[in-house]
């Protein structure tokens, strides 16, 4: 019997949303690399459902003067994980989100190509949460075992692949606890 979830590349574990703003990967393209993100809408500002709106394309950019500068802007992230650890999905993993833009990773260019993007609910001022960690840890572990090209050296934030223009997940982000979660036998 196939599993339809695994052949899908939908996760189980988390609530699926379906984006418009994916497409297809090149064929000749391993999944390598997984890119860590923040984001939150407006800046600084949690528990809205505007993120969810900007990645399905349907975001009122008139509810806030921030939105403004979002209008016609198109992009997605394979996974998005709320404050409170809720995992949300939405672009299938082999298929191309849009959440790396101008990028580059160990001399090879257009990481959307090539990687899965997951945007942690947050911004660069702000400590992440204990569930988000939990939940990145977790899913973590299931990308891993279905592309297991993605190593720990293989995991990296925003900021390191598109240095001049970006800056997330920041400061706050935990990197030594994170590799150390993944790295436990006890999560």
């Amino acid at each position: 019997m196939v599993n339809r979830q695994a052949d899908s590349g939908i996760l189980a574990s988390a609530d699926f949303l379906s984006s418009p703003h994916f497409d297809d990967r090149p064929s000749d393209v391993d999944i390598d690399l997984l890119v860590i993100h923040c984001i939150s809408l407006p800046p600084e500002q949690y528990g809205a459902d505007y993120v969810e709106d900007f990645f399905l394309g349907k975001l009122d950019c008139s509810l806030h003067p921030y939105f403004q500068k979002l209008i016609s802007v198109r992009v997605s992230a394979h996974l998005y994980i709320r404050r409170d650890g809720r995992l949300i999905q939405f672009v299938p993993l082999a298929k191309r989100a849009w959440h790396a833009g101008l990028s580059e990773f160990a001399g090879q260019s257009r990481c959307n190509d090539f990687s899965i993007g997951i945007e942690l609910e947050g911004d660069v001022n702000h400590p992440y949460t204990a569930a988000q960690y939990q939940c990145l840890t977790n899913v973590t572990r299931d990308i891993q075992t279905r592309y297991p090209l993605i190593t720990q050296a293989r995991i990296t934030g925003h900021s390191d692949i598109a240095p001049n223009r970006k800056d997330d997940p920041g400061p706050y982000f935990d990197w030594q606890h994170y590799f150390a979660c993944l790295n436990s036998k006890d999560n």
